[in-house]
């Protein structure tokens, strides 16, 4: 049967948007310039792959991410591309005064017009000392300021108002799009009630997941820029030609999770052959509490887990990390899950 014109552009936009989050890993042996220069390979890729947007998140104190320095990192990504959205996945505001990630985000938004995008946490993207290490002032930073922090920075970006004392050059009237992440269901109610686009941590925090997502859409205030909720999810998509290459390559972001969450986080390992068979039960419990909306397998198995996971969500968009020793595989990895992808309509 023929597909009239507007038939087809109702069924492309039915079909669930993917993109990706980078965690610009750097591999054991390798180094941060290799992780970033990678990053903007990759980058690269995906907007030929037809990905909507690339996002970079914050991190501190980890030997394996290259992506402390976020707005760096995504004037660098930003600069290697030409069409593609990029932005933050996310910026943990907590580090931060408002003014300073406005001028940032001002000033990407300045170079790159149209294209960026920025994603705020709560959480410090770190441990405990080294979030210290970042404060603001010598006082702690309160996180329950985070909420006021959030509606300053929004301020920021939009026209200043005529008696404004404090601006931010650039980044006024620039109106970069804000969202809130979260792992848990504070987010869920903040980007509700401020009427913002909401991103889900399902791909190493899922445990809240469900009821984050009920939340946010039972409680949306609808806003001028936003007049209807839109959801974001993430998950860990390693794909290959087969699921025993997948499970295999899946290893390097196990053993990460396993020695992160044991307190030895370093440099992405490369891939070992039947890590899960010498599990002990520590591990086994780490490894299924965070990693349990994971989607690894060849082409069509992907396709499976990307239709569950709409599907269970509901979610107009799935955000996709794989973190893969080796640049090729991972680059092959994006491939298959493209293509999977634009077989997976999004859920009534």
């Amino acid at each position: 049967m023929r597909i009239g014109a507007a038939e087809r552009r109702t069924y492309i936009a039915a079909m669930i948007a993917l993109s990706v989050l980078d965690l610009a890993p750097i591999i054991a042996g390798g180094t941060p310039a290799e992780a970033l220069n990678n990053s903007r390979d990759l980058a690269r890729h995906a907007e030929r792959l037809g990905y909507k947007r690339y996002w970079l998140a914050e991190h501190h104190n980890m030997p394996g991410i290259a992506s402390a320095a976020t707005a760096v990192a995504i004037a660098h990504v930003a600069g290697g591309t030409s069409t593609i959205r990029v932005g933050a996945g996310g910026i943990m505001l907590p580090n931060h005064a408002p003014l300073v990630i406005a001028e940032q985000f001002g000033t990407l938004a300045s170079l790159y017009p149209g294209r960026i995008d920025l994603a705020l946490g709560r959480a410090p993207g770190t441990d405990q000392v080294t979030a210290h290490a970042l404060r603001r002032s010598l006082n702690a930073t309160n996180i329950d300021d985070y909420p006021r922090d959030v509606m300053e920075l929004m301020h920021y970006f939009r026209d200043p108002e005529p008696n404004q004392r404090v601006r931010a050059i650039p980044g006024a009237g620039t109106k970069v799009p804000v969202w809130i992440l979260g792992s848990s269901t504070y987010g869920a109610q903040l980007a509700a009630a401020l009427g913002l686009p909401y991103g889900f941590a399902s791909h190493f925090a899922p445990a809240e997941l469900d009821q984050a997502v009920a939340i946010y859409r039972a409680n949306y205030r609808p806003s001028e820029e936003n007049p209807e909720p839109y959801l974001m999810v993430g998950a860990s998509v390693i794909a290959a030609s087969t699921d025993e290459e997948a499970r295999y390559l899946f290893s390097s972001q196990q053993q990460a999770f396993v020695n992160l969450r044991t307190g030895n986080p370093g440099p992405l390992p490369p891939p070992v052959e039947g890590f899960e068979e010498n599990l002990d039960p520590r591990a086994r419990f780490i490894l299924a509490q965070a990693l349990s909306c994971a989607i690894v397998g060849s082409h069509d198995t992907v396709k499976r887990g990307l239709k569950d996971f709409a599907a269970r969500t509901g979610a107009d968009e799935i955000i996709a990390t794989a973190n893969i020793f080796d640049h090729a595989a991972r680059v092959r990895s994006y491939e298959i899950a493209a293509a999977a992808g634009k077989e997976v309509e999004k859920a009534a």
